[in-house]
């Protein structure tokens, strides 16, 4: 079992609006107090998930060469290959042990942002793979849709109106992760999979394949892991919807331990539109206090979140 609420979100789907606020206060609390909580009743289809899956393994099974011809220093826009020790998430720690593929919002060659070289707004790059580019696009618009579900959940939780975020993540910086933690090869293998963090945006949908290392951080400062719960993903509040909610919802630090064998897992992170005005919430303000944080395009505030991450790199390089 496990501490971290488990949230069946198919009532946000439902024609009552009482089922749909009955599931936005959990939605709320688990916020609130957690920052993180499993999703059942999510409406997404076994095959797909299983599809997104075996994308991955395909993927870094490729050899070295063609992964690199994918790489994300080929792309200004956050998409493509992430090497092996590539990313250090934690800047006091080892770099991280595992290698990462990034897709984004999937826009023609032609659309005027990706013309224009607006930031997050590029093509994706794709792999020689029969089939792997629908496999992972069907999975990816199958989160969207549940993470504007979700984001419906958060604004009936906070008084606002239920498409309070509809128009702010219509065409958003929504980055699909495939992941592969290598196994460690001794069992005093001190290295960390993935470093101690927060996710940098609105929220993230995670599916594991049921290998361990998931761990997060309760607010006394112990560590839980994070069971693998078949057919349920594990969600998490990021930064920037904690600078929107002026912190009542609080993201909260995790990691992932150097498994005992290869671990494979699929991220969704659902962040706003570029263009979309990060600014701290009037109902979130009590009277007479001032927002803790300035506004920021979301677009502006990514960008210097993922800089940091591979400048921290460099630097211990």
């Amino acid at each position: 079992m496990t501490d971290i609420p488990i949230i069946d979100v198919s009532d946000l789907r439902s024609h009552r609006p009482a089922d749909r606020q009955a599931v936005a206060d959990h939605l709320g609390a688990a916020c609130r107090h957690f920052g993180f909580f499993y999703v059942t009743g999510h409406g997404i289809p076994v095959g797909i998930a299983t599809g997104v899956f075996g994308a991955a393994h395909d993927l870094f099974a490729l050899p070295h060469e063609a992964k690199d011809a994918l790489s994300i220093k080929r792309s200004s826009h956050n998409r493509g290959y992430v090497g092996l020790a590539a990313e250090r998430l934690d800047e006091t720690a080892a770099p991280d042990q595992k290698e990462a593929f990034n897709i984004g919002l999937e826009l023609p060659a032609d659309d005027p942002e990706a013309l224009s070289g607006k930031p997050f707004r590029g093509v994706n790059l794709w792999p020689d793979l029969p089939g792997w580019r629908d496999s992972v696009l069907a999975y990816y618009d199958a989160c969207m849709a549940l993470q504007l579900d979700i984001h419906r959940g958060f604004a009936l939780d906070l008084g606002l109106p239920e498409e309070f975020f509809a128009d702010k993540m219509d065409r958003p910086i929504a980055t699909l992760r495939l992941l592969h933690y290598p196994a460690a090869t001794t069992t005093s293998d001190a290295d960390i999979g993935a470093g101690q963090h927060t996710d940098y945006g609105n929220l993230t949908i995670l599916a594991t394949d049921g290998v361990a290392g998931l761990q997060v951080r309760r607010r006394d400062g112990v560590w839980l892991d994070a069971p693998h719960l078949p057919g349920a993903f594990v969600c998490n509040i990021g930064d920037c919807l904690m600078r929107w909610t002026n912190e009542v919802y609080v993201s909260t630090p995790h990691r992932v331990l150097r498994p005992r064998q290869e671990r494979y897992s699929v991220a969704f992170f659902a962040d706003a539109n570029p263009d979309a005005l990060i600014e701290v919430l009037p109902g979130c303000v009590a009277p007479g206090d001032a927002p803790r944080y300035a506004p920021i395009l979301c677009g502006d505030y990514l960008t210097q979140r993922l800089t940091a991450t591979y400048d921290h790199l460099k630097a211990g390089s």
